[in-house]
């Protein structure tokens, strides 16, 4: 399988921009009320759990239990590895943006990361917590992996007791990681786009997997039906204002990922109780 880590070089600055104004034209979009039938379908993903990073961190027990105690349906979160290859939930590779240390998660050993900050889960940790309880979403970034067999066993292990499609996915930016995982079927991973939405759409048509994810404005009406009429599922980030998570809900969307869960799902649970 190939590099599709390949995107457009827009700065970043820029992206965040023009997201915010697409954001707002979106939500200002009335929409038609959603048949029932296709909230059924769909499930709201915390992205990194529900966080401000300020009271409450991405990618920690307490995010999590916010998402899961609003009856959020799922939670999505990162995994990295630390020197002793112990699998941890983080999605940058320091503690720098997050925790204000220059820590590299990959140069410290499991202890020494818990001594730097407690509040990192173990991915243990997490799966015994909210395996089957919520629906996980589990990003694999792209890094070295110093002893990739060994990693992929560990990985069986942690996942033995959950189904895959049904409990869990992979996800990735980098769909190349997925050849390291060899215990699940091709349906259980899930690409994550950015501007490469088509070369992604293709390799999931031609891979059989999950479907296709991405943000909503990149995935469009032709590229869904390509992954609908095969039977796949589609993913769309990041829903921020009900206009905009009616929409996706009338385009029969399977996963909505946000970063304000918690209020979509108020807003979810209101139209079906409607």
């Amino acid at each position: 399988m190939g590099d599709w880590s390949q995107q457009m070089d827009i700065p970043i600055w820029f992206e965040k921009r023009l997201l915010q104004i697409i954001d707002f034209f979106y939500a200002k979009w009335p929409q038609p009320q959603p048949h029932k039938e296709m909230l059924k379908h769909c499930t709201i993903i915390s992205h990194r759990g529900e966080h401000d990073n300020k009271d409450i961190f991405e990618n920690t027990i307490s995010a999590f239990d916010q998402a899961r105690d609003a009856g959020v349906g799922g939670i999505e979160f990162d995994i990295r590895w630390t020197k002793d290859l112990h699998p941890v939930v983080f999605h940058d590779t320091n503690l720098q943006r997050v925790f204000g240390s220059g820590v590299e998660l990959n140069k410290a050993t499991l202890d020494e990361l818990k001594t730097h900050c407690r509040l990192i889960p173990s991915l243990e940790e997490v799966i015994q917590t909210y395996g089957k309880d919520l629906h996980l979403m589990v990003e694999i970034k792209k890094e070295v992996y110093p002893d990739p067999s060994y990693q992929n066993m560990l990985l069986k292990d942690l996942f033995h007791g959950l189904s895959p499609q049904k409990d869990f996915h992979f996800i990735s930016l980098h769909p190349e990681m997925f050849q390291i995982i060899d215990f699940v079927p091709a349906s259980a991973f899930l690409p994550s786009a950015r501007f490469n939405i088509k070369a992604l759409s293709k390799l999931a048509l031609s891979s059989d997997y999950a479907g296709v994810s991405g943000h909503y404005f990149i995935l469009t009406n032709r590229i869904m039906r390509k992954h609908l009429a095969k039977g796949q599922n589609i993913g769309t980030g990041y829903i921020s204002s009900k206009n905009c998570l009616i929409r996706e809900l009338n385009r029969s969307v399977k996963w909505i990922f946000s970063n304000n869960a918690v209020e979509l799902q108020g807003i979810f649970n209101s139209i079906l109780n409607y």
